[in-house]
């Protein structure tokens, strides 16, 4: 069975759509350390729709800003590059995986929320550590895209999937833990068929792989790995959204020495965290 589930897992994702030539070709720019926002402008200036979800983004509340942003060049200068990068990355997967929908397994409007939160989350204790504001739009698309594993499992076999999520429940156990006994496979090696399908290597893939690993990874993205993780946590603790997962990891403290923040310290940011996920709603509407 387990064979089989692999090959139908790994058909699957193949028969996805792929990343829009316009989105591979951002990623393409943007990790040139070299690019600039008039080189990306060349490029996302070819999309009209890719055009119309940037300017979308900067003038949403997200951002709230005073005056509306009706050039291109001047959003994506607001904005910085790695936000574009990571608007085209996170909007194009969610495109392709959100209609994949199916009543017997994850509730898909629920699954996209708690991945919406712990983008958010993720974000939110980078930068109360004081990490680079360059990099924080890395931080929040690992944390939106983390479980996109989950996808093809419950699309492929969503009885399965569906006794996975049971066995989770009714054994008190993570739900990766009830994927692996139940399926053979958990979600973040599913994951990682996506992040080579999709050539996502770098922190968000890194993410997506190592979010319940995080002792096996050995990577240079390790805050970023840990800051999801953490978020993760809090999403599933505060019942922002759900993706199936009742009963946590418990981090160890180590990990909760990195992120700088006590085990029971996440009720002091719920609150500002919430507010910041409400408005953060339009990445899912773009």
């Amino acid at each position: 069975m387990i064979a089989d589930l692999d090959r139908k897992i790994e058909e699957y994702i193949r028969n996805m759509p792929s990343l829009p030539t316009s989105v591979t070709k951002v990623l393409e720019v943007c990790n040139n350390p070299h690019t600039s926002p008039a080189d990306l402008n060349h490029v996302i200036s070819l999309d009209p729709v890719l055009v119309g979800r940037v300017l979308k983004l900067i003038n949403s509340a997200y951002y709230g800003m005073a005056n509306q942003v009706t050039t291109l060049v001047r959003a994506i200068i607001m904005l910085g590059i790695n936000t574009v990068k990571n608007l085209a990355l996170s909007t194009a997967v969610i495109g392709n995986l959100a209609e994949k929908k199916d009543p017997k397994g994850l509730d898909m409007e629920g699954f996209w929320r708690h991945s919406l939160c712990v983008g958010i989350m993720a974000k939110f204790l980078a930068k109360k550590r004081g990490a680079d504001s360059k990099l924080l739009e890395e931080y929040f698309a690992a944390g939106l895209l983390h479980d996109i594993g989950k996808i093809p499992l419950n699309a492929v076999l969503s009885a399965d999937y569906m006794l996975a999520l049971a066995v989770s429940d009714r054994k008190r156990i993570p739900l990766h833990l009830g994927e692996a006994e139940t399926l053979g496979i958990d979600h973040c090696k599913a994951g990682a068929k996506i992040v080579k399908a999709w050539k996502l290597e770098g922190p968000v893939g890194d993410a997506i792989i190592f979010h319940h690993s995080p002792k096996e990874y050995a990577g240079e993205h390790k805050d970023i790995v840990y800051s999801v993780i953490g978020a993760d946590i809090f999403a599933n603790l505060s019942g922002i959204g759900f993706a199936g997962n009742r009963y946590p990891d418990i981090i160890e403290k180590y990990l909760w020495d990195s992120l700088g923040v006590a085990p029971d310290g996440f009720a002091e940011i719920a609150e500002a965290v919430s507010g910041e996920i409400e408005k953060a709603e339009i990445f899912l509407k773009l």
